[in-house]
């Protein structure tokens, strides 16, 4: 059994981790007695954590917004400091934190006093980001942290969506994990509709309250859910998909090729294959090329086709183009400056 400090902090960690637990969950989970969480929920409450408790078989307890910040070793200022941080990093998509900030924005917002969520809020509301990520697209983070929660709760959530076309629908699904790439926000979920799991774009996303009921997880449709976004954004989401082996290292690709432009494999130290996804062949051959990566096309062999079909259209123009100058060291057009 747990000492008493080490069973007041995991108790304080399991609440802080649900937003409510039916008092015999706790006992289970801390291997005491209902009686001796009781008493452990008082000692927090004496500690300022606003723990409240609903009365009747299927009550329990819960971490709560309380008249006083509790003792987070923050004072107000800290506290409205951290959460304008959370909220910005979440909001800017910035690379490697962007999902950590929502998870420490989701529970420092949960216990912020009402009114230093108020001074958080008008921060945030009055205040423009000078520099922001070419072609990132802005999410409130109120609507990622409500997502977060309904994630973290396994409760149904339910919200307008706004496809790439501008049509709205209602949708009712079941939260799974949000993911981030370098420029947007996702939300893997499970849809009862459509019996499938589907990908969100955060952006598009106006979540309906109330959410509700709570909901079973289900294991999820890919042990790595990244690659599982990246796979649906950059290629499912297109009629027209190939698979490439570029003649460079996985590395050196990943440097040019975002997780939303193709899926990436490691084939060996020099080579590797992507997978990618385009609007028509065409469209693809153009993209391929512009990737600067030698390649080979593995599939399908109408994007061969598509690149010959490019080839002799540049064929064509550079015989009908006048013929370039000569460049190089010692010619008055290229090479070291004349002194």
């Amino acid at each position: 059994m747990l000492d008493t400090s080490a069973r007041l902090l995991r108790l304080l960690s399991l609440l802080q981790a649900h937003r409510e637990w039916p008092g015999q969950d706790l006992a289970d989970r801390l291997g005491v007695t209902p009686r001796t969480v009781r008493r452990d929920v008082e000692r927090l409450r004496e500690l300022g954590y606003p723990v409240h408790a609903s009365p009747g078989t299927g009550g329990g307890y819960r971490l709560g917004a309380g008249a006083q910040l509790p003792p987070l070793l923050l004072d107000d200022d800290e506290a409205v400091a951290v959460a304008v941080g959370l909220r910005t990093a979440a909001g800017q998509g910035i690379e490697g934190i962007g999902e950590t900030s929502v998870r420490a924005l989701a529970k420092l917002e949960q216990v912020l006093p009402h009114r230093l969520q108020r001074r958080v809020s008008a921060l945030n509301a009055f205040t423009v980001p000078m520099l922001r990520g070419a072609g990132l697209s802005a999410v409130d983070p109120a609507v990622l942290t409500e997502l977060a929660h309904a994630c973290r709760d396994s409760m149904r959530l339910r919200f307008d969506y706004r496809d790439h076309t501008g049509a709205v629908t209602s949708r009712a699904v079941e939260p799974h994990r949000l993911v981030c790439t370098e420029r947007r926000w996702y939300l893997v979920a499970w849809d009862p509709a459509r019996e499938d799991w589907r990908t969100f774009r955060a952006d598009r996303i106006t979540p309906r309250p109330p959410h509700g009921p709570r909901c079973v997880p289900r294991t999820p449709p890919d042990e790595d859910l990244a690659r599982y976004v990246s796979r649906g954004v950059s290629t499912r989401a297109y009629v027209t998909q190939a698979v490439l082996r570029l003649l460079v290292p996985v590395e050196q690709a990943a440097e040019r090729i975002s997780p939303s432009a193709g899926v990436l494999e490691r084939e060996s130290e020099r080579t590797c294959l992507l997978r990618t996804g385009a609007v028509s062949f065409d469209a693809m051959a153009f993209h391929v090329m512009m990737l600067g990566f030698d390649f080979e096309v593995l599939q399908p062999a109408e994007l061969t086709h598509s690149i010959a079909a490019l080839r002799d259209r540049l064929t064509r123009a550079l015989e009908r183009s006048p013929a370039p100058a000569e460049t190089g060291p010692g010619h008055p057009t290229g090479g070291a400056p004349q002194m």
